[in-house]
């Protein structure tokens, strides 16, 4: 059985990008456009590990991300940050959300794709 990768992303193309280098490395792939979509997968589908977007429509990705980390059973989950948000403090406000790590687009995917396995083990 695969790991499931769950990416909340509402970017096209970016969802594209990681559903064809998680795919090819064995990963089943989840998508969600926005964060409440995103938080309502995580529930229902429990995955291995989460890609969240910050700028998300509706329900950004810090709070999608604590109500991800506030669902039982889901605390423990790794959350890897992959935005464009790149300000000061950008990186430290997505961490006091629940987030485990933080890459920044763009991003090198062979970086994206260690840091999963990272958490994974």
């Amino acid at each position: 059985m695969s790991m499931k990768i769950l990416s909340i992303e509402d970017q096209e193309d970016n969802r594209r990008i990681i559903r064809d280098l998680f795919t090819s490395a064995g990963y089943e792939v989840i998508e969600a456009v926005t964060g409440e979509e995103g938080v309502h997968l995580a529930s229902s589908c429990r995955p291995d590990v989460i890609l969240m977007d910050i700028q998300l429509p509706g329900l950004d990705g810090y709070e999608a991300t604590r109500r991800i980390k506030a669902i039982p059973g889901l605390h423990g989950v790794p959350i890897i940050v992959v935005t464009s948000y790149a300000l000061g403090g950008d990186e430290e406000k997505a961490r006091a959300a629940g987030g485990d790590a933080y890459i920044v687009k763009p991003y090198n995917p062979h970086q994206l794709l260690q840091t999963v396995r990272q958490h994974l083990h």
